[in-house]
């Protein structure tokens, strides 16, 4: 499933956390099968991971945000 199949599901920072760590144990596999020594496959990987973490902040922080407003309220100013 790529990134924006997440984003289209409303996933929250805790999902596209379980993402990244299941494209990390790809990276890994890779490297034990011998798959880190193609380098299109390798970049393709990587622009997931990248995709992934960038997502994954924002979605994070926009989390803790809406989550201070709830217990705080709207911040004025």
């Amino acid at each position: 499933m790529g990134i924006s199949s997440y984003i289209e599901a409303g996933s929250g920072a805790a999902e596209l956390r379980e993402r990244i760590a299941l494209l990390e144990s790809e990276r890994a596999l890779a490297g034990l099968t011998g798959l880190d020594n193609d380098p299109a496959y390798m970049a393709d990987l990587q622009a997931d991971l990248f995709a992934a973490s960038a997502t994954y902040v924002g979605v994070a922080v926009t989390e803790i945000a809406s989550l201070r407003a709830q217990l705080h309220g709207t911040l004025m100013g």
